[in-house]
């Protein structure tokens, strides 16, 4: 048996522990659970000593949000496998079996994920994962269940095991030898498209990315930022800028990122028609961020791409323009 780490991250999340924790507990024998804290002002610590005496607490000295708060905390956890779960996910029996049986037999699959259902209406894909995540040539990310605000009904239709571009950060299994030697998740993201950075940079190494519908769970969402929060909106475009300029192929960088740039600023009008004010903002403030990063997204350039990163052109054209609104119905590029 692979040794295997289940973590949790925590910020002022006492009631979604006092909730989720127990099926962790109850469906995760095959692994140690561990709760990295974000310097919680709740009770979330003393909630945890008290009551889950058995989980390994680890403490960061502030709020590091997504990304540095889980690189802080695993580096003080000694693991083959890490699967980083959302506070806001329920598990299932036998959830971890067909993830640790893959990575036993698959040397090369470096990171996992499992089917990703709604907590809240069960019969149907959750929005951050779904059956595993996409993007086009723009960068615009999707699932297979899940494509913009269509979430697809779950008829067993993706219930098998198949190559992924990105996994979801609401559980995400990664092997830790991979993990440390990508450098964990970039620290400048905080928070959003953190894990489709990572995986992108691990199909650079050379690892496979995979979904295991034979594994299920069920997420909450929006429990953090809803998903319509400007705040949320604001890093989603800012680390989408993120993304690409630091994974794109150099012949396709500056083409790619003018046209989603112009992209960027279309939504903008479009929420101007809206009234939605607060979410222009947002979406200046991401670009400012971007302009100002760029010599240190230089930096992190490397001189190995992958070539073929996207399924489709325009995830957006065939969604609004041609109501392709289902994964089966996207044509590949």
């Amino acid at each position: 048996m692979l040794k295997t780490a289940v973590v949790i991250l925590n910020w002022n999340g006492k009631e979604l522990l006092r909730q989720f924790l127990p099926s962790v507990i109850e469906y995760s024998k095959e692994a140690e659970i561990y709760v990295v804290d974000n310097a919680s002002t709740d009770s979330s610590i003393a909630f945890l000593r008290v009551h889950y005496p058995k989980v390994k607490v680890i403490l960061n000295e502030g709020n590091y949000g997504f990304a540095k708060g889980y690189n802080e905390g695993l580096k003080k956890i000694d693991a083959e496998i890490l699967v980083l779960l959302n506070s806001d996910v329920e598990v299932t029996s036998g959830w971890l079996n067909p993830l640790l049986h893959q990575f036993k037999n698959e040397l090369n699959t470096a990171i996992i994920q499992p089917k990703i259902l709604s907590y809240h209406h069960k019969e149907y894909f959750e929005y951050a994962g779904a059956a595993g995540g996409f993007i086009d040539r723009f960068g615009f990310p999707f699932c297979r269940g899940r494509i913009f605000d269509t979430l697809e009904k779950d008829q067993q239709q993706y219930n098998d095991i198949t190559e992924i571009f990105w996994a979801s950060g609401a559980c995400f299994a990664i092997r830790k030898k991979v993990f440390d030697e990508l450098g964990g998740f970039d620290d400048d993201f905080f928070a959003h498209q953190e894990e489709i950075d990572l995986c992108w940079r691990a199909q650079n190494a050379g690892c496979s990315i995979k979904y295991n519908g034979l594994s299920s769970v069920y997420h909450v969402g929006g429990a953090t930022l809803s998903y319509q929060n400007p705040k949320k909106i604001e890093l989603n475009f800012r680390n989408n800028l993120y993304l690409l300029f630091k994974n794109l192929p150099t012949k396709l960088l500056f083409p790619v990122m003018f046209c989603r740039l112009s992209l960027d600023g279309m939504a903008a009008i479009q929420f101007l028609f809206k009234g939605q004010f607060r979410n222009i903002g947002a979406i200046l403030t991401a670009h400012v961020a971007f302009y100002t990063h760029l010599p240190t997204l230089i930096k992190k350039r490397k001189s190995t791409y992958k070539q073929d990163y996207y399924y489709t052109n325009s995830v957006v054209y065939q969604y609004f323009i041609k109501k392709n609104k289902f994964f089966h119905l996207m044509p590949k590029s």
